[in-house]
């Protein structure tokens, strides 16, 4: 059973930086498509940053420019560094492979991002 364990989220004022990580036991996350997913509450969680095993990245429109997604195969884990970030970054951040386009483990717990001043 994979484990997913994200964390690094927290209060941050408009225009400051986060930088989430994705920790995976279970598996080898190297070998996957990885996304970084936010949910907001009555909405459904949407993808906001996808990495293949190749390396190529791919934003939603909302945070391009801003977010970057990256992998240290070494560490096994996926990281999301938000800059510039705004109110409308806030919400709760997972990651997760994906097959097929869709996610392909069962969830973590997620890390909250609020963006607040």
């Amino acid at each position: 059973q994979v484990q997913l364990v994200e964390s690094g989220g927290g209060l941050v004022q408009p225009g400051g930086s986060l930088r989430l990580s994705c920790a995976a036991s279970g598996s080898i996350l190297s070998i996957y498509v990885m996304g970084w997913y936010r949910q907001v509450p009555g909405k459904q969680r949407e993808l906001v940053a996808l990495i293949t095993s190749g390396g190529s990245t791919n934003y939603e429109d909302s945070v391009k420019g801003r977010f970057t997604i990256s992998r240290d195969n070494a560490k096994n884990t996926v990281y999301l560094q938000m800059n510039s970030l705004k109110s409308e970054d806030t919400g709760v951040y997972y990651c997760n492979a994906r097959q097929s386009g869709r996610p392909l483990w069962p969830w973590g717990q997620g890390t909250q991002v609020t963006v607040s001043s």
